[in-house]
């Protein structure tokens, strides 16, 4: 590939990775999303929500941004993926993660045109494919992983939080003090999510309206457990401090079991991964290392709808490859 070529790929790429950088921390000046940050406890944020640096002014102002958050918002999909960015604990919109997205879409195959320098098996079309697909799952696998880290440690934390919940109620505080202590002594995100349920009240809202949209941000089965039994105490009366200890080790036992499944399924859950990626690295490996020795894969004449007979065979057995990593995936998967 020639150098014109490569250095306009790497300037395209660089571009890419820096609007998405600018989207993502760009900032906005709208009341409700300063009132959005204060509920959320970003107070600075929400403070310095107007005196931005001009570039992310002219982010944060630009009509066309605001008008594409407006229709992505209301859509299922942009509102199932506001739901998860909030999941996530990302200080985004449901159209800069979009943005980010798209970018991540162009920019790895461009980045892989750059590196074909010196591998000039990169600038394949299959390899390039393959970076449009990379790019297209990267932005989801991370958010993906954000938000699952994030349910783990609130699922880990939230018996001790239950149980100095109920300490306190026994100590004479009333439930919204209960909360604050938990918001002094605890760790994000249970006190992240708890702060935010104590600035909503104070802000207007009824307390059960307020827990009931951490349960939903959170989406943790424990912790909605939890909200349904304080519902049903703040109807119908009832020690409330024995309920919750009783709530407390009934997710104990349930963590205490998760983790001795997940010890004694170790060894299934590895070979699911050995089989579905092995294969893929040693394919990617020889491709790059050896290309005249995977080249006969591609160089055959058209066997099926136009494609040669290697790539045939590379995608059934890729295909095959991610049946069997799911049926394994699914066999290990042990509800508690």
């Amino acid at each position: 590939m020639d150098p014109m070529t490569l250095g306009v790929a790497g300037v395209a790429a660089l571009a890419i990775l820096l609007i998405a950088v600018g989207v993502a921390s760009s900032g906005s000046s709208g009341i409700s999303d300063r009132l959005e940050r204060y509920a959320s406890g970003n107070a600075e944020g929400a403070a310095a929500a107007t005196g931005s640096g001009p570039i992310s002014d002219l982010i944060a102002q630009s009509q066309a941004l605001a008008n594409l958050n407006k229709v992505v918002e209301g859509r299922d999909f942009g509102a199932n993926l506001a739901r998860d960015i909030a999941r996530a604990d990302l200080k985004l919109k449901p159209s800069e993660f979009l943005m980010i997205w798209g970018a991540s879409i162009v920019g790895v195959p461009l980045l892989m045109l750059v590196f074909s320098i010196f591998s000039p098996s990169l600038s394949s079309p299959v390899f390039l494919l393959f970076g449009v697909l990379l790019g297209f799952w990267l932005p989801r696998f991370w958010l993906g992983r954000r938000k699952g880290g994030r349910l783990n440690a609130f699922n880990k934390s939230l018996p001790d939080t239950i149980t100095l919940i109920a300490n306190a109620l026994r100590a004479g505080s009333s439930f919204l003090q209960a909360i604050e202590l938990v918001v002094r002594e605890s760790r994000p995100p249970i006190s992240t999510e708890f702060g935010r349920v104590i600035r909503e009240v104070n802000l207007g809202l009824p307390f059960d309206q307020a827990l009931e949209n951490m349960v939903r941000r959170v989406r943790s089965d424990d912790l909605e457990l939890m909200a349904t039994a304080i519902s049903i105490q703040h109807q119908v009366g009832g020690n409330l401090a024995e309920i919750l200890d009783s709530i407390a080790y009934t997710i104990r036992e349930r963590v205490r079991i998760k983790g001795e499944i997940r010890t004694l399924t170790a060894q299934q859950r590895l070979s699911g991964y050995v089989v579905g990626f092995l294969p893929m690295a040693l394919a990617g490996f020889l491709f790059i290392a050896a290309p005249n020795f995977m080249e006969p894969m591609f160089a055959n004449p058209p066997a099926v709808l136009g494609l040669p007979a290697g790539v045939v065979i590379l995608m059934f057995g890729g295909f095959m490859m991610f049946i069997g990593f799911m049926l394994i995936r699914k066999i290990v998967d042990i509800e508690v």
